[in-house]
């Protein structure tokens, strides 16, 4: 094995960094929200492998959206309650940014995240109105297939 060699960054380098970082802050916020929302509609969809958040306005344009993939879980720890409640604190966090007050939660899927994320989500700054399951549930399933004929 070689020196380790430390590259340090100069000043204007360091400059362009940060720009770049406020720049994509900025962009965060879409510029379909010129006016200023109040309320809208978060949809907690959880799988067995991931727990996924999105925040939209009442016509259901999406204004943010965040997973458990996305804040840098890898593997088996995307279906934790404890990622899925990170999952919530961020996109609280978010919906307090944007001026986002009132919420209707709907809820959809069957994985270990589902509670946890709506406990982070109330611990926000967030009024929640409404909570509704939206999971699809068969009614008569799917046709069976052709008796085997051997």
């Amino acid at each position: 094995m070689g020196k380790k060699r430390i590259i340090e960054k100069t000043k204007e380098e360091l400059l362009a960094e940060r720009e770049k970082i406020e720049r994509a802050i900025k962009k965060e916020v879409p510029l379909k929200v010129s006016r200023k929302l109040t309320e809208g509609k978060i949809y907690i969809s959880t799988s067995y492998n991931n727990t996924m958040i999105s925040l939209t306005s009442l016509q259901g344009d999406v204004l943010t959206w965040t997973s458990a993939g996305a804040l840098g879980f890898k593997g088996t720890r995307k279906s934790t309650p404890f990622a899925a409640s990170r999952v919530g604190k961020v996109l609280a966090e978010r919906a307090g940014r944007l001026g986002i007050k009132k919420v209707e939660v709907l809820v959809k899927g069957i994985g270990s995240g589902r509670e946890s994320a709506l406990r982070a989500l109330a611990g926000g700054d967030l009024e929640i109105t409404s909570i509704k399951d939206i999971t699809p549930i068969p009614h008569n399933g799917c046709r069976p297939p052709k008796v085997r004929r051997t």
